[in-house]
């Protein structure tokens, strides 16, 4: 089977995201930032042949998908499996909240236990995984010799990674995660294998200007 080359991209950045306030799975929607990151994307991507865009549902991860979509004329399919990691009680609130409230259960997740789960019906690193390489390998098989898009969160990006490196989940974190960043990847039915990572060049200064004059 040909590979499917994968673009998986970062939403654009949220007020939460500024606030390092957990979001999870609550819909929190872009800011004003986010929107023009969403909008380079889409002006980065625009000369790539996509055969699909693929997205969260959440409205930060689709509405970047959605400016992807309005450059290249490819529809998004929504797919719940691209969700952020559940965080259950901890969703809404900040990393310091979390620490001062619980310092037990910020203790377990800064050692990244990979069984561990936020309290009320949050995900563990495991379960997080799994759900991701489903999902993802589902969606690249549907592909083989073509290209996706596929936008997300990153705590699915961060897994991503880990995978197509062959890291464990509770191996520290050296690779940044930046909103709006373009990262690429391979898949075949023997696994992923990592292309490129945390392109951020269309977020410059210089790129902006450049899209000025594009159109």
């Amino acid at each position: 089977m040909e590979a499917t080359r994968i673009i998986a991209v970062r939403h654009g950045e949220t007020a939460w995201n500024v606030d390092a306030r957990i979001q999870g799975q609550l819909d929190i929607q872009l800011n004003d930032t986010g929107r023009w990151q969403a909008r380079r994307v889409g002006w980065a991507l625009s000369a790539e042949q996509v055969a699909a865009v693929y997205s969260s549902d959440l409205g930060r991860a689709h509405e970047t998908a959605r400016h992807i979509s309005e450059r290249i004329s490819v529809p998004v399919i929504a797919h719940q499996g691209l969700r952020e990691r559940r965080f259950g009680l901890f969703e809404g609130r900040t990393f310091d909240e979390i620490h001062r409230t619980w310092p037990d259960h910020a203790s377990d997740w800064r050692k990244r236990l990979p069984e561990w789960q936020p309290p009320e019906g949050g995900e563990s690193l495991l379960q997080l995984r799994e759900r991701v390489s489903r999902t993802v390998q589902d969606l690249a098989s549907r592909h083989p010799g073509e290209q996706i898009v596929v936008v997300c969160h990153g705590g699915v990006l961060d897994t991503l990674y880990r995978i197509a490196t062959g890291q464990e989940v509770n191996s520290p974190r050296t690779w940044q995660l930046p909103n709006g960043a373009i990262n690429r990847l391979l898949w075949t039915p023997q696994g992923f294998t990592l292309v490129g990572w945390s392109d951020t060049q269309h977020l410059d200064d210089h790129a902006a200007a450049d899209e000025d004059t594009a159109f």
